[in-house]
């Protein structure tokens, strides 16, 4: 069995859920499918929980009720028969009432990742009952009653396939299986949320649950691209990355992915394709644990990164001076990007600055600090095994006419990474395309 994934877009409007019902039901297959809000949905719930932060409930109803209208005309559109537009009228009804109930209480960041959470529940409904109408044996499964994060709000697999796997039992037999994304029950029983990486980290677990033989991620564009297609010219989708490559790629700039959604297809070695529902025939790009040899697959940015230099003469053969450094920003739970080190310093990038001033200050008990600002890392991904001669030359190359401020090379057999001016950026990208792969 399949999973395919459907993000906001793909399912943005009635003509774009009629696609996909086409798209899932094309093969005849059993397929489980895994649905986003509609876009521009989920903004709307957020506007309507920060008026309720606000006290003003009054602005919230203003948001429910034109989300109610907007959700009213889709009604119109989609359904074709009098009892699929009752049903799904009366549906709506009950969750803009729900919506409406919050404006009466108390409100928390519990109650409003219950309101955020009604995006799926409705995009989930809607299709299901369209599927049903055109006389489609189909079954909506609760993401609420398998999908939950552990105390560490890390997901629970063992739960998630133990759970799964009965309700599929228990309504065996169906053409197509329905969820919602994004959502999940947290380790003490409330609604919460996935956070990173959303409905593709829902496939993702999914996928691995039930073992699927495929995960297909279905978005607004043709797979994964071997580099910014906004900011450079002549750019191509990458047909085949291996999971690290993807992984690497995703978590310094390319958007179509989220880093962590990967990983459990990745241990449980199945194949991630990232397709495009306005164009379902092109190739995309498949991810796996396949690697494609002796090959530059593509770039990526990732900018608002800070440079931060530690400098100290007592650093020389000092023992547990890194250390220390590096526990500064663990304390206050600030990741970190890139480290290069000499016999005097460390320079690292980190991409949050929210407490920025607290680091310098504790760093400056161990030596003379500087910080750069405006800063960009950019990422070229591909087998960059240290065996491959000339690789990183071909690379350093592109880069020549570049002021790069650090150079990581060799923490990873797939990626070389620059630090750089946001300024250079634009350039630096369109001279790594025109080396590498024009």
């Amino acid at each position: 069995m399949k999973v395919m994934k459907f993000g906001g877009t793909s399912v943005g409007t009635p003509q774009r859920m009629k696609e996909v019902t086409q798209l899932v039901t094309k093969s005849g297959e059993p397929v489980f499918i895994v649905l986003s809000a509609m876009s521009g949905t989920t903004n709307s719930l957020l506007e309507i929980s920060d008026y309720l932060y606000k006290k003003n409930p009054d602005g919230a109803n203003e948001v429910i009720n034109r989300l109610e209208q907007k959700y009213a005309k889709h009604v119109e559109e989609l359904y074709s028969t009098d009892e699929a537009k009752s049903v799904t009228k009366e549906f709506l009804k009950n969750e803009f009432d729900y919506l409406r109930s919050f404006t009466k209480e108390l409100f928390t960041s519990f109650e409003e990742k219950s309101i955020v959470a009604q995006g799926e529940m409705m995009s989930t409904n809607m299709v299901t009952n369209y599927m049903r109408q055109e006389g489609i044996n189909v079954v909506l499964l609760n993401a609420l009653d398998f999908m939950r994060t552990d105390k560490n709000a890390e997901p629970d697999p063992v739960y998630i396939k133990e759970k799964l796997n009965a309700l599929m039992e228990k309504n065996e037999g169906a053409q197509v299986y329905i969820t919602q994304g994004f959502i999940c029950r947290n380790a003490y029983g409330e609604i919460d949320n996935l956070q990173r990486g959303g409905s593709d980290y829902t496939a993702s677990l999914i996928g691995a649950a039930i073992n699927a033989e495929e995960i297909q991620i279905w978005t607004d564009i043709d797979g994964m691209h071997n580099n910014d297609p906004r900011v450079v010219d002549k750019t191509e989708p990458v047909h085949q990355l291996h999971f690290e490559e993807a992984a690497e790629l995703a978590y310094f700039g390319a958007k179509i992915l989220h880093p962590t959604c990967v990983q459990p297809a990745k241990y449980a070695g199945i194949p991630v394709r990232l397709l495009n529902t306005m164009d379902p025939e092109a190739e995309g790009t498949t991810i796996s644990n396949a690697t494609e040899y002796g090959k530059i697959k593509a770039v990526a940015a990732k900018d608002n990164i800070i440079a931060i230099k530690i400098k100290s003469s007592r650093m020389l053969l000092a023992t547990g001076f890194l250390r220390k450094v590096f526990e500064i920003f663990e304390s206050y739970q600030t990741p970190i990007d890139m480290v290069c080190t000499s016999e005097v310093g460390v320079s690292m990038s980190i991409d949050n600055s929210s407490h920025l001033g607290e680091i310098v200050d504790e760093l400056k008990k161990y030596g003379t600090v500087t910080v750069d600002t405006g800063m960009c890392v950019i990422c070229v991904v591909g087998d960059l095994d240290w065996s491959n001669i000339g690789f990183e030359t071909k690379v350093l190359d592109a880069m020549k006419s570049i002021p790069v401020r650090m150079i990581s090379y060799g923490g990873s057999n797939y990626n070389i990474s620059f630090l750089v001016r946001e300024e250079d950026k634009k350039r630096a990208l369109q001279s790594l395309s025109d080396q590498l792969f024009n």
